[in-house]
């Protein structure tokens, strides 16, 4: 998700979890404007560390199929992506203005396209496409789901709102169902996954292949695992979160406080801040904020 997994998140993310437990992870998505492919020097930025052992994607964003293309080219000779994903899901305003995320779930036939185009430009690694259930409705979420695989696409992952719908608390994931229905490759089921239990629960209701968490992992980073931590472990995760953005750089703390309310935001590991969390919300001083973080983690 843009503005949250970012390289330093996935450092901390691969850290606590293995290949074993966390299958893999994608980057926050790399836009691709109309006028120019992407070049290499922020391709690299934007993937950071690799090596984990846990695979780690790259995925796009753009509405120009041959910009898509080239940029395409360009991650595959980087040498150190396994998988390129197609982002057509995002509701944000600036990428409907683009035409880009789910704006492109209007035109079936020209998501199609840009998944073809990108498929051809590369010759080593898989080409996926990450879709919502629709733009407005989710009446189309078959046509939508054979137009990616008609494209060239190796996987479907599909959320399982519609454009519309954003993040809503509803729960629809017979649209996930449809959309293991209507084609042939595998499918990973992504959308209100809040806790271990539901990885398995969404595979076994839908027949999807796997199970794609976005916020779940930004509540609690254990969700993979199912191991429950205490507070202490909680606040250490957000405190290795901090070294991490620092080592990155540049770290001020006001912007390394506003990275880890984020967090906060969504935050139920070791219900560390059931309690607290307007507090650390409303910290007006990023300076503070980061000390009472370390003296949590420290046990204070």
């Amino acid at each position: 998700m843009e503005g949250v997994t970012d390289p330093a998140f996935r450092e901390v993310m691969l850290e606590l979890h293995g290949p074993n437990v966390l299958g893999g992870a994608f980057t926050e998505f790399v836009v691709v404007s109309r006028g120019a492919p992407v070049q290499e020097h922020v391709l690299r930025k934007h993937l950071g560390r690799t090596d984990f052992g846990t695979p780690v994607g790259m995925q796009l964003m753009g509405p120009n199929p041959d910009t898509m293309a080239e940029t395409a080219r360009r991650v595959e000779a980087l040498g150190v992506v396994p998988v390129l994903d197609i982002n057509f899901g995002c509701p944000a305003k600036g990428a409907l203005k683009s035409c880009a995320g789910s704006a492109a779930l209007r035109d079936p036939r020209a998501m199609e396209a840009v998944v073809r185009k990108v498929a051809d430009a590369v010759s080593a690694i898989p080409v996926t496409a990450k879709i919502r259930a629709g733009f407005d409705d989710a009446d189309h979420v078959e046509d939508l789901s054979r137009a990616v695989e008609q494209g060239g696409a190796a996987m479907l992952t599909i959320h399982c709102r519609t454009r519309a719908e954003k993040y809503q608390d509803e729960v629809y994931w017979e649209r996930i169902a449809r959309a293991v229905s209507a084609v042939s490759i595998p499918v990973c089921g992504n959308g209100s996954v809040k806790t271990h239990a539901d990885l398995e629960r969404m595979r076994r209701e839908t027949g999807c292949d796997y199970a794609m968490v976005g916020r779940g992992a930004l509540a609690d980073p254990w969700i993979f695992s199912g191991e429950e931590v205490d507070r202490r472990r909680s606040f250490q995760f957000l405190c290795r979160y901090v070294e991490a953005m620092r080592t990155a750089g540049p770290g001020h703390p006001p912007g390394l406080a506003a990275r880890v309310k984020q967090l906060i935001r969504y935050w139920t590991a070791g219900d560390a801040v059931s309690d607290t969390r307007t507090s650390w919300l409303r910290d007006p001083d990023p300076s503070h904020f980061l000390t009472r973080l370390t003296e949590a983690a420290d046990g204070g």
